[in-house]
């Protein structure tokens, strides 16, 4: 008999739940939660499914083909167009502004050359002489609107020719003082112009000369983006032409048929291609290439060669302005400043001749230069002759045999100058015939190359189709 529970104790759990009540069911538990497959996944598996097929094989080898062929046509276009770009930079931009930045410096040291002859010739200043000033003042005031226009702002290009623009009024500035006081018997006109030309030599023609460098080395830039091979279109042209080649192959090996109509005019439209690019690319670099050698070279060589001639005809006349007031010393020597100066700039000119000299590649070219070294030699003949009358005492014969005319020096810088202005003339003709022929060599390839790159993977693809269609 079962005891009852003691006073103050919980009853006991009972051993069984109570049973349901009637008519309630229980919920069933829910399914474990499933992860969900990507769309990139089951399309992998749907891509592996297909291949397992001959017509899925077909259809990836058709979509592969296609996207091999469009690739290589878009690499092409994109290279080819970036260099087509560079070319057209250096003939028509970059080599322009490296000759406009020469012509200012030339100007400029064609104005402070004038300016000294007029200044030797004191009242008796001739309108030559006074008109070959102003207009080399004007050519290089012209100039700077150019390069103004044409640098980027905040460059430093910019920055020198605000700084060129800035000088050039001083420097007329003194050139007027200069004239105004010689013509009235001052020597404070002597004074003013050998300040005007150091103004010239140490701050505005050190400021033309970097203006001149940097151009030069804008163009450098150009011809190196133009001139490298299109590395990446040529990988892909032929991987793509191996590519059609394994398909035509394929093809051929299950079907016994020769030729694949789609196929073959896809590898016809990619070959097409790949040998436009590689003859149009080698004919462009040897045009460039001839244009650099030739043209660029040649001008650089022609222009340093006329600077120095500008230089030394300055430093000639000034000799005679100083009068021995401007010495600089030699180890134990001491020399005229300007007459040092000049020789500098004689052995300047000579090695520019001789460059453009073995630079000239045709008899064109090189006549000038040589008939220019001619007049080089006579005058430093003639130079040595007057140096001799001033140094004995002889002024104003000197001065004569300076800016006397015929006879003179003056008339053998004359020759030289307008002997160097025919050869950059010939050299310039040389340069754009070159660099133009580069350039159309790359006419029309980037978008000859997107069209048939478009019918090539269309071929392609058609041809895959027409093997389709058999397993249908």
């Amino acid at each position: 008999m079962a005891q009852p529970p003691r006073s103050g104790t919980a009853p006991a759990p009972p051993t069984t739940l109570p049973a349901q009540r009637t008519g309630e069911q229980r919920e069933p538990a829910p399914p474990p939660a499933q992860h969900r497959r990507t769309a990139f996944a089951e399309g992998v598996d749907r891509l592996r499914a297909a291949a397992t097929t001959e017509p899925g094989r077909l259809r990836v080898i058709g979509a592969l083909l296609a996207l091999l062929v469009v690739a290589f046509g878009a690499v092409t276009a994109w290279q080819m167009s970036e260099r087509a770009a560079a070319a057209d930079d250096v003939l028509t931009r970059s080599q322009p502004l490296s000759s406009d930045a020469a012509d200012i410096y030339r100007s400029l040291a064609d104005a402070n050359t004038a300016a000294s002859s007029g200044f030797l010739a004191g009242g008796q200043e001739t309108e030559a002489s006074r008109t070959r000033y102003e207009k080399g003042i004007r050519t290089a005031a012209e100039g700077l609107v150019t390069a103004a226009a044409n640098s980027d702002p905040d460059s430093p290009s910019q920055a020198t020719v605000t700084e060129l623009s800035r000088l050039l009024p001083e420097y007329k500035g003194l050139i007027e003082r200069a004239r105004t006081y010689n013509r009235q018997g001052f020597p404070v006109g002597g004074a003013y112009l050998r300040y005007a030309n150091e103004k010239m030599q140490q701050e505005m023609l050190p400021a033309a000369e970097d203006l001149y460098q940097r151009e030069n080395r804008r163009l450098d830039d150009d011809y190196g983006d133009a001139e490298p091979y299109p590395w990446a279109a040529l990988v892909l042209g032929l991987l793509a032409l191996a590519a059609l080649g394994w398909a035509q192959v394929r093809t051929y090996r299950r079907t016994h048929r020769v030729l694949n109509h789609g196929l073959v005019g896809a590898s016809a439209a990619t070959l097409v291609v790949l040998l436009w690019l590689v003859v149009g690319h080698t004919l462009a670099r040897s045009g460039l290439g001839d244009s650099y050698d030739h043209g660029v070279r040649s001008l650089n060589a022609l222009h340093e060669a006329r600077i120095a001639s500008l230089k030394a005809r300055g430093n000639e006349n000034l000799t005679l302005v100083a009068r021995g007031a401007e010495t600089k010393k030699v180890g134990e020597e001491t020399y005229d400043a300007y007459d040092f100066d000049f020789g500098k700039n004689m052995g300047a000119l000579n090695a520019g001749l001789a460059q453009a000299r073995e630079l000239a590649d045709d008899d064109a070219g090189r006549a000038p230069v040589a008939k220019a070294g001619d007049g080089m030699a006579e005058w430093k003949r003639r130079h040595t002759s007057a140096r001799a009358q001033d140094e004995n005492g002889n002024y104003q014969q000197a001065l004569q045999m300076v800016i006397g005319g015929k006879g003179a020096t003056e008339e053998c810088f004359d020759n030289v100058d307008a002997s160097l202005a025919t050869a950059l003339k010939h050299e310039e003709a040389e340069f754009e015939q070159a660099a133009g022929d580069g350039k159309d060599a790359m006419d029309g390839l980037p978008a000859g190359a997107a069209v048939l790159a478009v019918l090539g993977a269309a071929a392609a693809l058609l041809g895959v189709g027409r093997r389709l269609s058999e397993y249908r």
